[in-house]
């Protein structure tokens, strides 16, 4: 599972012409800032904190009246007050009394739990926002059996005029039946050109009518990238649509031009959901254009919640305009914006799911994957990113990439992280050995902890069998080699809600069968919660600002209705989201 991995092929073509008015549309007219509710604007903002609190010292609110952790695994503290969107002080309520003005704000928090704000340090929002506004959900949530899936189709093809096209995303191989095929999507329809896109985003299924209007010939070859369309026995097209350069064949014709009044209402409605779910920030790795970056400087304000952003290599050069403001091991920061950028995207492979992750034992069906580059031009790639100065994020969805991935790394940057924290994201099929090299070299990996909750019964009985699924996620393993990890949802390919991942990687379970998938795996409360907090803005570039509650830092903070701490494992996902801050301002409000 990968989904912004999530190929930004199918809609680079469409967001690229219209990105800087897309972004301008959704900057709130001061009007509509007066009038917009905090929890009810399409980008709401309480307002700008206050200069003159952080240059007096003053508080603008303190909280008090529940558990407030600091930093999970560190004593709870009485009180903490906040002022020009910083933290000014924390401790027992004597402690910051001093703070305390006439016009201070004191919020009795009623026995709930404040704790600094969840990371989510791989998802792509602008993507994410668009592709779940444009394409139908056909997934696993929706269509629990094949047929009703197939029959979802059919009433979509129904309800649009002949000739124009169905689209779908959200496809589960794993848990809906297995590949779609050319045949049974011509079943649907022979007079609709039908799209079906994957969950994991690396992978996609058409129709006859759909190669014939994308004018995909049977005699097509390979692409660069990894990108091939896929065949049946008898060496006919079937169907299948393999990774970005092959996707992008259908890029022209499968989605509309996105309008700004379209990008308003979906970028607005995926910001607040995440900020509902408490995150404070979003790193979207890869899938945002550098052409866009200044418009989402001016937006930033008023957004929910930050917005993170590293670039995809061949996008690489878009960091020059903004070398003066420093780029390297802390993230490129915009004055008192809350966008910033961080690092540099490789995509090394596919989907484990499709089976395109290039592994160093078999899947089950007896193939290996393959990565999308050779070692030689990865290390290129690789050795290029460092001489521009920059971080790089490599996804590795295989092992056997993984290692390719390392030698790139070493090659580079050696052991050092003076650049910031090189990371590899997914980093799905992890060997023990691989993590003790990652250790010495100083890279990280990002997890999606929802692969063992969504997937960890199919990797098993499907694509990998016990021995290799037990080794995925492997957050325990990092622990005890003493390596730090994050947690990351990869939106839209699985919900957004840090506490979720949370949840999983305590209790490694499966929620499709209720299995415990590699139980030496799991980790404690303390070590999951570090993995959405302090240590995912350290992996964002970020961790002096954010991530902790300490004096001088940031203001970003959640407030729960329940303790996770006195919440059983398997409820961690649902504890409710009160109120979440970002830089002072409360940004959410149940």
């Amino acid at each position: 599972m990968c989904r912004g991995c999530f190929s930004t092929a199918l809609l680079d073509h469409r967001l690229a012409a219209d990105a800087p008015a897309l972004f301008a549309a959704l900057t709130p007219t001061r009007r509509q800032l007066i009038a917009a509710p905090v929890a009810g604007a399409a980008l709401a903002a309480a307002g700008a904190p206050s200069a003159l609190a952080a240059d007096s010292g003053a508080a603008e609110v303190i909280f008090r009246g529940g558990r407030i952790l600091p930093l999970p695994g560190t004593p709870a503290v009485q009180a903490l007050a906040i002022g020009g969107g910083r933290i000014l002080g924390l401790g027992t309520e004597a402690a910051v009394a001093g703070l305390k003005t006439k016009a201070t704000r004191m919020v009795d928090l009623g026995g709930r739990v404040l704790m600094p704000g969840f990371i989510d340090p791989h998802n792509h929002a602008v993507l994410s926002a668009v592709i779940l506004e444009l394409l139908t959900d056909v997934g696993f949530d929706k269509n629990r059996t094949r047929r009703a899936l197939l029959d979802q189709l059919r009433a979509m093809a129904a309800q649009t005029p002949p000739g124009q096209w169905v689209t779908a995303s959200n496809f589960d191989n794993l848990l809906q039946g297995g590949e779609l095929s050319r045949e049974e999507l011509d079943s649907v329809s022979t007079t609709h050109p039908i799209f079906v896109w994957y969950t994991n985003a690396h992978t996609a299924c058409v129709n006859s009518l759909a190669l014939q209007t994308a004018k995909i010939a049977e005699d097509i070859g390979d692409l660069p990238g990894g990108g091939h369309f896929g065949r049946d026995a008898a060496g006919r097209l079937d169907g299948m649509v393999y990774e970005e350069s092959a996707l992008l064949k259908l890029a022209p014709f499968v989605l509309p031009r996105v309008t700004p009044q379209l990008a308003t209402k979906a970028l607005g409605d995926y910001l607040r959901k995440a900020a509902a779910a408490g995150n404070t920030l979003l790193h979207d790795p890869g899938a945002f254009r550098a052409d866009w970056i200044d418009a989402a400087v001016r937006l930033s304000p008023h957004a929910p919640c930050r917005v993170s952003a590293g670039l995809m290599y061949d996008d690489m050069a878009g960091y020059e305009k903004y070398r003066s403001l420093g780029l390297g091991a802390r993230a490129t920061q915009f004055g008192d914006s809350l966008f910033t950028l961080y690092g540099v995207k490789i995509v090394a492979d596919g989907s484990n799911q499709s089976r395109t992750g290039a592994q160093t034992v078999p899947y089950l069906d007896g193939t290996m994957g393959a990565p999308n580059f050779d070692g030689p031009a990865l290390k290129r790639m690789v050795a290029a990113v460092r001489a521009a100065g920059l971080p790089v994020q490599i996804h590795a969805s295989g092992d056997k990439t993984l290692d390719l991935a390392l030698d790139a790394i070493e090659a580079a940057y050696g052991t050092s992280t003076a650049l910031g924290i090189n990371r590899i994201e997914h980093a799905t099929i992890i060997r023990p050995d691989q993590i003790l090299r990652m250790k010495a070299l100083g890279v990280q990996p990002s997890f999606l902890m929802n692969h063992v909750r969504l997937y960890g019964a199919a990797y098993r009985d499907q694509i990998f069998g016990p021995a290799r699924t037990a080794l995925t996620d492997s957050a325990g393993a990092c622990v005890r080699a003493g390596l730090p990890f994050t947690l990351h949802t990869d939106s839209p390919c699985s919900p957004v809600g840090s506490l979720a991942l949370v949840g999983t990687a305590v209790t490694r379970r499966c929620d499709v069968d209720g299995s415990v998938i590699g139980p030496d795996q799991a980790v404690t409360l303390d070590q999951a919660l570090r993995a959405v907090t302090i240590d995912a803005a350290r992996q964002v570039g970020m961790g002096d600002r954010i991530g902790s509650l300490e004096k001088g830092k940031e203001a970003d903070l959640v407030i729960l209705e329940s303790d996770p701490y006195r919440t059983a494992p398997e409820k961690l996902g649902a504890i409710k989201v009160s109120e979440t801050w970002v830089a002072g301002t409360r940004r959410f409000a149940a």
